[in-house]
C-alpha cells in the first residue's frame, strides 16, 4: 500500500512549529504516524497540501500530517474500508462523545456534513488509487466516561464531577496546543489505562496472568512488571512508588520518595527526591529537581522544572526551564469559560472547566511565577521575576520577553520565529 502524506503548513502557537514536528506521547508526530502505519504500507510520498495526488492504481492511504491516530483506530478503519469496493474517508458521528467533548473544540480540520450529522477527517483509503466517489466511513471511538477527581461545585460552572470521555480508539487533528494536552493525557495515558481495564474485564486469563506476576514479584498489582514497563540501565530508589500503567525509558534515575502514577517517561530522565508525577508525559533528557509536581502535564524533550514548582494540565515545549516555586493554575476562581487559540488563530472556548497553561520552546521562566489558567508563553521568551512581573494574567508574546531589554540580549537566540519570519532573527 502507498502512503500519501499531505502537509499541513500551519504552525501551532505558541510553539511556532507545524504539528508534525511536535512531540506526542514522547515522539515527534511524524514518527508516531510512521510507526503506527508501517505494518500496512510499503512506501510513502509527501506532498504539499493542495498538490494533486499521484496517478496510480495502487491502494493508497492518504492523510494530513497533523493527525494523531493510534494502531487500534487505523486497524478498525482499514478493516472496514477494505470491505468496500469504493474509496472511504474517515468520519465521526456528531453523537460520538469523545469527538464532541475533546476533538472538535478549537479545531478547524473537520468538514461538517449537516444532513448526516457527521464530521469528515483528513484520512482517506483508496482501494485502486485516488479516484472520485469517496464515501464517509464512521468508526466508533468507543468512548468511556472517566472521572479523575470530585471537586466542590464552585470549581465548575455546571457540575461538580470533572470527567473525560476517554476513547479506546484514537483519531485527533492537532490544530491547537490544547489538542496536544488531549492527545497526551485523554487520548494517551487515560486511554491506555482504560484499555488495560477493558483487557482485564474481558479476559480472565489476562486477569490471572497479572495477578500471578504480582504475587511472584511480591508487589501490588499496579506495581508489577505487567503494568510498569522499565527500560535498561535505570536506577530507581527502593522508596519510590510507581503505579501503572506506566512506561519508563532507558537510563532513567528516580530518587527517594518519588511518586509516579500512570505516566510515560522518556530516556535519560532524572527525577530527584520527592517528586510527584501523575498522568503525565515526560520527554527525553528532562531534569526534575526535588519536590517538582506534575499533574496531567506534558513536558517535551530536554526540559527542566525546578524544585517546588507545580504544573497542572500544562504543555511545555522543548529546551525550556521553569524556575523554582512557580505555579501554573488550572481553573478560574469565578467559573467562567476558559479560552484558547483555535486553528484559525482566534480565541475560542476550550470546552474545559479546568485547564493549565502552555509554554513554547526555548523559554526561560524565572522563579516564583504564577500563571493564570489557559495562558500561553511564546517560544524563545525569557521572563524574569520582578515586582512588576510575578503574575502572568495575559498571553506573553516574543515582543514581551524581558531579555530584549538586556545589553546581552543576543546571548538568547530566537530559534522558533513565527511563520514567515526570518529564521535566524535574534530579536
Amino acid at each position: 500500500m502507498l502512503r500519501i502524506i499531505r502537509q499541513h503548513p500551519e504552525h501551532i502557537y505558541p510553539f511556532n512549529e507545524p504539528a508534525r514536528d511536535l512531540r506526542i506521547q514522547n515522539k515527534p508526530l511524524w514518527l508516531f504516524q510512521h510507526d503506527v502505519l508501517s505494518p500496512y504500507v510499503e512506501r510513502e510520498v509527501e506532498l504539499p497540501l493542495n498538490y494533486p495526488l499521484p496517478d496510480t492504481e495502487e491502494a493508497c492511504l492518504v492523510h494530513r500530517d497533523n493527525l494523531y491516530f493510534d494502531e487500534r483506530y487505523v486497524k478498525a478503519f482499514l478493516e472496514k474500508a477494505m470491505e468496500r469496493d469504493y474509496p472511504s474517508r474517515a468520519a465521526f458521528s456528531g453523537r460520538d462523545p469523545a469527538f464532541i467533548e475533546h476533538a472538535f473544540p478549537l479545531s478547524t480540520s473537520y468538514t461538517h456534513v449537516p444532513d448526516k450529522d457527521i464530521y469528515l477527517a483528513d484520512l482517506w483509503y483508496y482501494p485502486n488509487g485516488p479516484s472520485r466517489g469517496t464515501k464517509p466511513l464512521v468508526v466508533d471511538l468507543q468512548a468511556r466516561e472517566v472521572g479523575y477527581y470530585h471537586v466542590p461545585t464552585y470549581m465548575a460552572s455546571e457540575k461538580g464531577d470533572l470527567t473525560f470521555q476517554v476513547p479506546l480508539r484514537n483519531l485527533l487533528a492537532i490544530d491547537s496546543w490544547v489538542h496536544i494536552f488531549i492527545a497526551d493525557v485523554v487520548f494517551g495515558v487515560f486511554s491506555r489505562g482504560a484499555r488495560f481495564e477493558a483487557k482485564i474485564d474481558k479476559s480472565p486469563f489476562a486477569k490471572l496472568n497479572t495477578l500471578a506476576k504480582a504475587m511472584y514479584e511480591g508487589k501490588q498489582i499496579l506495581e508489577c512488571s505487567e503494568v510498569v514497563k522499565i527500560g535498561r540501565n535505570c536506577v530507581i530508589d527502593p522508596s519510590a512508588v510507581i503505579h501503572g500503567p506506566t512506561i519508563i525509558g532507558d537510563n532513567v534515575t528516580v530518587g527517594a520518595g518519588t511518586s509516579i502514577e500512570n505516566c510515560v517517561i522518556g530516556d535519560n530522565v532524572n527525577i530527584s527526591q520527592g517528586c510527584q508525577l501523575m498522568l503525565s508525559v515526560i520527554g527525553n533528557g528532562t531534569f526534575l529537581p526535588f519536590r517538582a509536581s506534575l499533574f496531567m502535564t506534558t513536558l517535551m524533550d530536554n526540559c527542566m522544572v525546578a524544585q517546588n514548582t507545580c504544573l497542572q494540565m500544562c504543555v511545555i515545549g522543548r529546551n525550556t526551564f521553569i524556575g523554582a516555586g512557580s505555579t501554573f493554575t488550572d481553573f478560574n476562581l469565578i467559573p467562567t469559560p476558559l479560552k484558547a487559540l483555535n486553528g484559525s488563530g482566534k480565541l475560542d472556548s476550550a470546552n474545559r472547566p479546568v485547564l493549565g497553561g502552555c509554554v513554547g520552546h526555548n523559554c526561560r521562566i524565572g522563579s516564583g511565577m504564577i500563571v493564570f489558567p489557559g495562558r500561553t508563553i511564546e517560544s524563545d521568551v525569557v521572563l524574569v521575576a520582578s515586582d512588576e512581573r510575578r503574575i502572568i494574567r495575559k498571553d506573553i508574546k516574543y515582543e514581551d520577553s524581558d531579555h530584549r531589554h538586556f545589553s546581552f540580549a543576543d546571548k538568547h537566540k530566537r530559534l522558533y520565529p513565527r511563520l514567515g519570519e526570518i529564521k535566524d532573527a535574534s530579536w
